[in-house]
């Protein structure tokens, strides 16, 4: 296989995956981020670095979004959302935020390729991206990309498209967004 094949194969994978989500997967995590007085994002690995991107696009957006873990998160209660990120189906750490944040008053979405996960399972929002994750690379799992790479490379550019489309329903332009980024680089 070329290099070139290669790549052609990863962004049929991906497109193939965002196929199956769009649109109904965008509206599902969509309208509970419009709702929410704050927004806390977590995940695990390289699916916390998509999280924390999900996280930097909401603030770029205006909106009261922080990363599990870092000194500034402030606590979240009733009318909050809790955003993580599962793929497999669970973590011991994202089952566990998910009961303290519910026990909080939060509500709570899980962003899975494994709907049937603990961690989907006790949310109240779920996320559906069809994808391989290291959970069953090696198990019938066909991507060409390795381990979970499908799932995080495919999280990356449907987190992309929700800002979008929360963007427009906000009735935000790109330069709103840009005076949000920081300049402090």
């Amino acid at each position: 296989m070329t290099l070139k094949s290669t790549a052609a194969s990863v962004i049929a994978e991906v497109e193939a995956v965002l196929d199956r989500a769009i649109p109904q997967q965008v509206e599902s995590m969509a309208a509970p981020i419009l709702t929410a007085k704050r927004i806390a994002l977590y995940g695990v690995g390289r699916e916390g670095l998509m999280m924390k991107s999900l996280a930097m696009r909401l603030f770029h957006l205006g909106l009261d979004a922080h990363v599990v873990g870092d000194m500034t998160t402030p606590p979240v209660g009733p009318g909050d959302l809790l955003i993580v990120s599962a793929g497999p189906g669970g973590f011991s750490t994202v089952d566990g935020l998910i009961g303290v944040a519910a026990a909080a008053g939060a509500t709570t979405m899980c962003v899975t390729a494994t709907p049937s996960g603990s961690a989907p399972l006790s949310v109240d929002h779920i996320v559906h991206l069809d994808a391989q994750t290291m959970a069953n690379d090696q198990t019938g799992g066909q991507s060409v990309l390795p381990m979970g790479s499908l799932f995080e490379a495919a999280q990356f550019l449907f987190f992309e498209i929700v800002i979008l489309h929360l963007r427009d329903n906000l009735g935000l332009s790109a330069d709103v967004m840009r005076s949000n980024h920081t300049n402090l680089e």
